[in-house]
């Protein structure tokens, strides 16, 4: 049994801190407003200096497999994090707005 909080992109409150941890152009051509956006590869070394240790954050990948992973290692540093079960693709699905940094159409991959 995890020792975090599992939700879909639908139920993520609008006012959550969102944790992405896509790579960069995922990031680049759809993302969530407003969220934070740091690659798995990344986590390790940047979470002390980015992320708050009072705030809930919302982590985030594509379909759930790298949010799972950064969820429960963060979890495991003190953090609290929830992980988001079904990713972007949910948060796609669900009509939750999305922008993208490209100048294009935002679009999830």
């Amino acid at each position: 049994m995890s020792d975090f909080e599992t939700v879909r992109a639908a139920d993520v409150p609008a006012d959550a801190a969102l944790l992405d941890v896509r790579e960069d152009y995922e990031f680049a051509e759809g993302h969530a407003p407003g969220a934070l956006h740091i690659p798995v590869g990344e986590i390790p070394a940047r979470f002390q200096d980015e992320l708050d240790p009072d705030e809930d954050y919302y982590v985030i990948c594509r379909t759930g497999g790298r949010s799972v992973q950064i969820t429960s290692w963060l979890t495991g540093q003190g953090y609290s994090a929830v992980f988001v079960a079904d990713g972007m693709d949910g948060w796609l699905v669900a009509g939750r707005p999305l922008e993208s940094s490209t100048g294009e159409e935002p679009r999830v991959r």
